[in-house]
């Protein structure tokens, strides 16, 4: 088998197979609500909200290390939310590229006179290239062992390659709960989300392969231990053919009444993958996170048992008058 075909072998079994190592991923997965379910598009307490987050993976095993950058921006309008996502990931020497663009909506409805009942259904559509810079690569078959053995790429190397460049049509959806009276001791919530629900045709070479659906369940629960201090244990299951990941964290805020801030903290832990911690902070409409992965599958002994660094910031718009009706326990 050619060394082009083996690389995007080996590069499948390591999406597929995300229990056992880091593929794409947001460790702070949430710190981007759009990113996580779009039934959040829109759920902020303010006129708008805009994000950025930034991951850097695997530099100390990869000369060429995983990047992830993502950029949001949403609105609530009345029970609606609008929205739109652009996301870059960028892996390997042979420039492996994925840039999506997305836009999203949803509707907010109360499932009670109260108001604190709160149900939400979103949808997101749009597009994702992916590319690979072929001219990049060698193969086996133009390897010249004379003087001292090299690579003529002037060798034709009997790759049919259909396209180093393809666009996939890109449709999700997703419904949250949320209990959102603010002066409850407990706050649940629960979401779930599928991508890829036209499960496009995915492939440089030709072949008949569908990108399958990638479900995301999500729960969890804040705890409010006094009126400046927070628990709030939560759950993610993500399940794509037969790959399944599940990561379990605990976040803590707590609110210094003086300074008007709230410290933000949190360890989560990936199923045979990794150890993450957060720290960060929340100031009037600023939110500022900074987490890091501690590896702990089987490549750690190479790795050292580092894995990324990944740093978020969100800013939201001023509002003109309080809210206390709706809280979404998560933001």
């Amino acid at each position: 088998m050619k060394r082009l075909t083996k690389i995007f072998l080996i590069a499948c079994c390591v999406l597929a197979s995300s229990v056992r190592a880091q593929d794409f991923h947001l460790s702070m997965y949430d710190a981007g609500p759009l990113f996580l379910n779009p039934a959040m598009t829109g759920m902020v307490d303010a006129p708008w909200r805009i994000h950025g987050q930034y991951r850097n993976q695997w530099k100390s095993v990869a000369f060429k290390p995983y990047n992830t950058a993502l950029l949001s921006i949403d609105a609530p309008v009345g029970k609606w939310g609008f929205g739109g996502q652009l996301t870059e990931m960028r892996a390997g020497i042979g420039g492996y590229n994925v840039f999506q663009a997305l836009g999203s909506m949803a509707y907010n409805v109360a499932l009670d006179k109260s108001r604190f009942h709160q149900l939400a259904l979103g949808l997101q559509g749009g597009i994702t290239q992916k590319s690979i810079e072929y001219n990049i690569y060698t193969f086996d078959v133009q390897y010249t062992p004379t003087n001292g053995g090299y690579f003529d790429k002037n060798t034709n190397n009997n790759e049919k390659l259909s396209s180093r460049n393809i666009f996939i049509p890109q449709l999700n959806a997703g419904l949250l709960y949320f209990y959102g009276k603010q002066q409850s001791r407990l706050n649940p919530f629960f979401g779930y989300s599928v991508f890829n629900l036209m499960e496009p045709k995915e492939t440089f070479f030709g072949f008949d392969n569908k990108l399958p659906m990638r479900h995301y369940a999500h729960a969890g629960v804040r705890i409010n231990i006094t009126e400046l201090f927070y628990i709030l244990p939560k759950a993610l299951v993500m399940m794509q053919r037969n790959a399944l990941e599940q990561t379990y964290a605990v976040d803590l805020s707590y609110y210094l009444k003086n300074d008007n801030v709230y410290l933000l903290g949190g360890m989560t832990y990936r199923n045979q993958d990794a150890g993450i911690i957060y720290l960060g902070a929340r100031f009037k409409n600023y939110i500022a996170k900074i987490g890091y992965d501690v590896n702990t599958s089987s490549l750690k002994d190479a790795s050292n048992s580092r894995g990324a660094i990944e740093v978020s910031f969100t800013y939201m718009g001023k509002k003109k008058k309080a809210d206390v009706i709706r809280n979404c326990p998560r933001l």
